[in-house]
Parts: structure tokens; sequence; C-alpha cells
């Protein structure tokens, strides 16, 4: 059964617009089975109907994470995306996709996930013929839970056996994720128990980024969430609580990975309803 192992998967994070004005979109995510839990996230299922409306630009910002994508007319394996990710939407559409714990593609991969990093790649690539099998099930399928099963059914057939850095790499990305205060290598480095370059060699062959890369991201996640909530902080105080030395430093980061200054987003965010 799906969705048995984490119920409670929260609020998606990253999603630059939270909500459109026009048209109809729709995000549904649901937590593996138990025998999986340990590898994938969540599977997720996007649609949207923007017929009759313009085009509406949706952003996300990148997770250290692989995805199995399979859209109308496209596919891939994306390994750890290093740019926000646009997608203009149009029509009608969806796209489904199972998201990898951050360690959690390496045992299927079999290599280094730095390898695929930024990059995308054919399903058959790393399953042969039944990669493509299962990208022709996943179109035939009527809805988002059946694709959701189908998906759960082709990975428990491929369920690799246990491996002990997987859980690692995933139990540090964890506490990244979760202590908004883990602002330095170093301190990974000492929740960790590994040394620096043993750290750094983890996160890049389970990964595919190095951990002060992913410590950044999930900063900027915090940064996002903040500024989408109903009383975001005052921007001085938030690059500090992120471990900025000063506000000029974080704003350039911010602008760098969203397109514009924190401000400016905070500005332009629909009016919560």
């Amino acid at each position: 059964m799906i969705g048995k192992t984490r119920q409670d998967l929260g609020q998606p994070r990253g999603i630059l617009v939270p909500r459109f004005g026009v048209g109809q979109f729709s995000h549904q995510r649901e937590a593996p089975c138990a025998a999986l839990a340990g590898l994938v996230e969540h599977y997720w299922y996007v649609s949207w109907d923007m017929q009759g409306h313009p085009p509406q630009a949706q952003e996300t910002l990148p997770h250290p994470s692989v995805h199995l994508v399979v859209e109308k007319d496209v596919d891939g394996i994306y390994g750890v995306q290093t740019a926000r990710y646009s997608r203009l939407l149009e029509g009608q559409g969806f796209a489904f996709g199972i998201k990898f714990l951050p360690g959690g593609f390496q045992p299927f991969l079999r290599a280094p996930l730095a390898t695929i990093a930024g990059q995308r790649v054919a399903p058959d690539a790393v399953f042969g013929t039944a990669g493509t099998a299962y990208i022709a099930q996943i179109r035939a399928c009527a809805g988002a839970n059946a694709m959701m099963a189908a998906a759960e059914a082709f990975l428990l057939e491929r369920l690799p056996p246990p491996d002990a850095s997987t859980d690692l790499t995933n139990r540090l990305v964890a506490a990244i994720a979760a202590d908004a205060s883990m602002t330095t290598v170093d301190a990974l480095v000492a929740a960790s128990g590994l040394n620096k370059r043993a750290l750094q060699r983890l996160f890049q062959h389970y990964v595919g980024v190095g951990p002060k890369w992913v410590i950044k991201r999930y900063r900027m996640h915090e940064a996002v969430a903040q500024l989408q909530s109903g009383a975001p902080p005052r921007l001085a105080q938030l690059a500090l609580d992120l471990g900025y030395f000063d506000q000029a430093h974080f704003i350039n980061d911010f602008t760098a990975l969203v397109g514009k200054p924190p401000g400016e987003y905070a500005r332009q965010l629909p009016t919560p309803v």
C-alpha cells in the first residue's frame, strides 16, 4: 500500500509560485511503502489546465535529489540540478515523478551520482528495456493513483540490497534540512563523525553534489519559506539566521538562484488565501 510509512509529507518546499490567479493547477504527493522508505522520498503528480488563459511560468528551487519524470512527450532521469527549474505551463498537461531520497538513487545507478548531476539521462540507460516499458506504462495509466502504484511495483521488482552508506547519507541530509542553524560544513563534520574529506566523498558518490552546496540550497529553501509566510522577517535578521555575515551576501546569493532580490520576490507573491 502506498502512503503507509509517512502520512504527513508537510508542505512542498521550493515552489516559487505557490498559487496562480488563473487556470487550474493541482499537486499531489504520496509516500512510498515501507520497503522503499529508505530510497524514495515520495511520488508526485502535477496537472494543469490553462486553456483560455495566458501561459503561467512555474519555477522551483533544486533539491539534492534525483527525479524520474514522465510527461506526455518528455521523460528522463534527472540528476541533481544546480539552477532553478523553470517551466511554462500552457494548455493542458501533467507530469508524474519519483523523487528519490538524496542517497536513494545510487543503488539503482550503481555509479557515483556526480556523474549525472545537472543531466537528463534516458531511463533505458539505467534500467534497460524495462525503463522504456515503464515510461509507456505510466503514460497509459488513467490517473495519479494508477501511476503511483505502477511506479511502486516497478521499483519493488528492482529493490537493491540494503546499503549503510545510503542510510547515512539520508540521515545527514535530513539533519541539514531540519536544522536551519547548521550553516557550515564544519558543523556537519562534527555531527557526522566523519572527517571533511570522507564527507565530501560520501556526498559526491551518493548525492552528486558536495555538502556545502546542500547546506546553501536548504538555507535558500528556508529563506523562500520565510518570505512566503504571513509575517516574513526583516531581511537583515533573515540573513543572520541563515548564517550570512552580511545582508548583501545573502541578497546576492538569493538573487543568483531565484532570479530577483528577496524584497522584490516578497512583494510579487500572490496574496495568501
